[in-house]
């Protein structure tokens, strides 16, 4: 879609170029929920890809994903073998809908800031307990969990002009077993619950990070292994019957149902 409302692009290349935020600006990365609809509020795109920001960088210490990262880019990634979650990349990204456009255009961060409740980005980085790196307009750079950094159905904690700069996931997540279910009430629809358990060998640390079924990311963390039923009690205790997204995509009722139903599964998967 052609943005009639936009007058420039800046294409700044280190950050001191950025310069103070105005009312209109928007930060450009992939684009491609920026130009599928009209933006009329917005007049200036800043690009980020002349920032020319490693996609992504592995070490010792885990993964650091920036936040132009594509899709594409994640996809291809493989990782050192003791990464034993690095498969759980493409599971993820199948679950979104794109075209080979949107594959090779989409970035990383850009699902996460948009901070939908099927953002299959978040059900990842979330549950490989990733931390997001912000950058404020005016201030130093401040560190926030991805499952705090969205806070509702579009909504999250960043500030006005306030930049993701990457997210990273810490190699002791990324050593971890895990195990995956999504459904979609279509075939090709959106997910109505992406659920994703993590644990090391013989169940310790067992994370539960429950995604597209509630308007923000919810996770439970037990020391060892739950029973069946201390881990329905949990997932009582955090989401009461309210507490599920309702939408076009599935009621309340029926994402519930996939939440415990997928939730089971997944424990006696890593029990």
């Amino acid at each position: 879609m052609n943005l009639n409302t936009i007058v420039e692009v800046k294409r700044p290349s280190s950050s001191d170029q950025i310069g103070q935020w105005r009312d209109g600006y928007a930060w450009l990365a992939g684009g491609t929920w920026l130009f599928s609809e009209p933006q009329v509020a917005t007049s200036t795109l800043i690009d980020l890809d002349g920032l020319g920001w490693a996609p992504l960088t592995a070490t010792a210490d885990g993964l650091e994903i920036a936040a132009t990262c594509r899709v594409a880019d994640l996809h291809a990634f493989k990782g050192p073998p003791a990464w034993r979650a690095v498969p759980l990349f493409n599971r993820c990204i199948d679950a979104f809908l794109m075209s080979f456009k949107i594959w090779n255009a989409a970035t990383i961060g850009g699902n996460v800031c948009m901070s939908l409740p099927a953002g299959a980005m978040i059900s990842l980085t979330a549950a490989l307990e990733g931390v997001c790196t912000l950058w404020p307009r005016d201030g130093q750079p401040r560190e926030v969990p991805v499952v705090d950094f969205v806070t509702g159905n579009h909504k999250n904690v960043l500030q006005k002009g306030e930049l993701l700069r990457s997210i990273r996931l810490p190699a002791s997540a990324l050593t971890k077993r895990h195990a995956m279910r999504q459904m979609s009430l279509t075939h090709l629809g959106r997910s109505a619950a992406l659920i994703i358990g993590t644990a090391n060998d013989k169940g310790a640390d067992f994370l539960l990070t429950i995604t597209a079924s509630t308007p923000r990311p919810v996770q439970l963390r037990f020391a060892k292994m739950p029973s069946a039923e201390e881990l329905r009690h949990a997932i009582n205790d955090q989401l009461p019957g309210d507490g599920y997204f309702e939408d076009v995509h599935g009621s309340a009722r029926y994402k519930r149902h996939l939440t415990y139903y997928f939730a089971e599964q997944i424990r006696a998967e890593l029990a």
